[in-house]
């Protein structure tokens, strides 16, 4: 009886524990996804613990992610879909997991950001429903692990996988619009008003809008060094290299001037001759406490009266 009392109380103390650590999911980059049979995009979804007592909260997290977390990914009639074959290769491996232990203080959160392509088959379209489980001591496949190591679960995400999408004339999928799901069309504006919709794109993350009037080839050209691989390549290979440099500027750690997001902005001066034209713009950039101030020219060329940008030149004017 005394042993089972025991047991009752770690086992209510561990349920108070879970309750003060919130454990939560969202989409990292939110956008139209589809099957991976299109183009393989990653979906990432951010994982998020945050500790809401006022005790200091421990739990293991492993260097290969799928020891720690797992998603359950299920249609509409409650069926799970299977694993990948990553997991299952991943999982049945006889090898050591190394780890590292992770303290979250009171008031603090940790978080982390996993591709969910990595777990499950998404290979039909259709609607589904994503939740999370942490294994606060590492997953430790079908045997029953103690109270400290009972998993954590998250909310629910509702995710919609689309038909692949159609390759545009550069061979990269046409962009869908996350707001309306319709596809983005570009559309005859001036050039002011290109540069004005990409950076509001920009501040607000929406990269499909804001890769909508970049002349990508343009871009990675303008560089010297990529130009000289660029033109090494094949079809293919500048395909994936295009491609590549879209995943690369959406990273918030790429070294892109143009794809830093600015808190604020003000066009300057737009002119043009024949199809070229220069747009001259100032942004604001908040690092920690203080705003540094630049000044964009943007270079911009037009073909079937559509205007894209094709290069930037950043000059820092210092801070405020």
């Amino acid at each position: 009886m005394k042993k089972l009392a025991f047991l009752v109380l770690i086992i209510c103390a561990v349920s108070a524990a879970a309750q003060e650590i919130n454990f939560s999911i969202q989409f990292y980059d939110k956008k139209v996804y589809h099957i991976s049979g299109s183009s393989g995009e990653p979906i990432y979804v951010q994982v998020t613990m945050t500790n809401r007592g006022p005790s200091v909260y421990r739990f293991k997290l492993a260097d290969e992610r799928v020891f720690s977390v797992d998603f359950d990914i299920r249609n509409l009639a409650n069926q799970s879909l299977p694993p990948s074959d990553y997991i299952i290769r991943k999982r049945s491996e006889s090898r050591n997991v190394y780890f590292r232990d992770i303290v979250v203080e009171p008031g603090e959160s940790f978080s982390f950001v996993e591709d969910i392509r990595n777990y499950a088959f998404l290979r039909d379209a259709g609607s589904f429903v994503v939740q999370a489980r942490i294994f606060p001591e590492l997953f430790r496949g079908n045997s029953v692990s103690s109270p400290q190591g009972s998993p954590l679960v998250s909310n629910r995400l509702n995710l919609n996988l689309r038909p692949p999408a159609l390759p545009g004339p550069d061979g990269i999928p046409f962009q869908m619009d996350v707001e309306t799901g319709a596809v983005l069309v570009r559309q005859k504006l001036p050039p002011d008003d290109v540069v004005d919709y990409m950076l509001t794109a920009l501040q607000k993350s929406q990269w499909e809008r804001f890769f909508l009037y970049l002349d990508l080839e343009a871009l990675i050209t303008d560089d010297a060094v990529r130009r000289r691989v660029w033109l090494a390549e094949s079809e293919d290979g500048r395909l994936r290299m295009m491609a590549k440099y879209r995943e690369d500027l959406k990273n918030p750690l790429a070294d892109e001037d143009i794809a830093l997001i600015p808190s604020d902005y003000r066009i300057e001066n737009t002119s043009h001759n024949g199809n070229t034209a220069t747009v001259v713009v100032t942004q604001w950039f908040r690092i920690g406490r203080i705003t540094e101030r630049r000044r964009y020219t943007y270079t911009l060329r037009r073909k079937d009266d559509i205007w894209t940008v094709q290069s930037y030149t950043p000059v820092r004017l210092g801070t405020e």
